[in-house]
């Protein structure tokens, strides 16, 4: 039975391994030649053949007698405003959600408490515009932080939270080739002023948590990537996209300026 069970797990190897890893790399979410777990510069230093991961992780398998098989996507774990089903029977990337979403006490980069929404890690794949306002600018996580959006005065919180509901709804998944997996509004309480959004690639199922938070009279927002180290202007892209929507509306909502967040412009060679 065991041998059975071995076969079975080559098999399925080798049918995943069928086309998209030859040169070490992982077809981005939007068809681009990327990957979020590796740089160029890594890439060029870690090639490796489908005979040469086959043979490694076979190896494995039999010596230590452990079997994880991943399955694909179905469709009752999908998106239903995916862009294709073409992928479907790839296997899905999705990552674990973090755990301190949403409002709380943080920590600024001086020790400094606030109230906000989580800082970003030091990976160039994340958004965040909840600080502490009352610190200096050395406490800021400046290649990390954009404004918070500020409503026009002609309407109140309530309708502003509405406002800004109705433009994620009206999101386009696909946009600038991002969100393909389309999203889910998985959060909204109009009460606390919060909305948690998934947003879902195409080809490799990867999720990206997007939060929106009314705090201080402005809107807090954050987005960011659950796995690898480089995003490649997604996160820039769907805020952006966002937050032009909403300046259509009377909105003061800056978004990603890639003049004052070089270093993540550099790293996902957006330019």
């Amino acid at each position: 039975m065991m041998y059975l069970q071995i076969g079975s797990v080559l098999l399925t190897m080798m049918s995943l391994l069928g086309g998209h890893v030859t040169e070490g790399m992982v077809s981005s979410a939007n068809g681009n030649k990327d990957s979020r777990f590796q740089t160029k510069a890594m890439v060029t230093d870690c090639l490796v053949t489908r005979q040469q991961l086959f043979q490694k992780t076979a190896a494995s398998v039999i010596s230590t007698g452990v079997f994880t098989m991943v399955s694909p996507m179905n469709s009752a774990s999908a998106f239903e405003n995916r862009v294709s089903d073409q992928y479907m029977d790839r296997p899905k990337q999705r990552g674990s959600k973090p755990k301190d979403l949403g409002v709380g006490k943080r920590i600024d980069l001086s020790g400094n408490d606030y109230v906000g929404l989580k800082p970003c890690g030091r990976s160039p794949n994340c958004f965040v515009s909840s600080t502490n306002e009352v610190g200096e600018p050395d406490d800021f996580d400046l290649d990390h932080s954009i404004p918070s959006w500020k409503w026009p005065s002609s309407m109140n919180e309530q309708q502003a939270f509405d406002d800004v509901l109705t433009t994620l709804k009206s999101y386009p998944p696909g946009q600038s080739n991002i969100d393909g997996g389309g999203f889910q509004i998985v959060t909204i309480d109009p009460k606390a002023g919060y909305i948690y959004v998934q947003y879902e690639s195409l080809k490799n199922g990867y999720i990206d948590d997007a939060e929106f938070a009314f705090l201080k009279g402005s809107l807090q927002v954050r987005s960011s990537s659950r796995l690898g180290y480089l995003d490649f202007g997604v996160n820039a892209k769907r805020l952006n996209f966002i937050a032009k929507a909403l300046r259509e509306k009377g909105w003061n909502a800056p978004g990603v300026d890639y003049k004052t967040h070089q270093n993540y412009v550099i790293q996902n060679e957006l330019e």
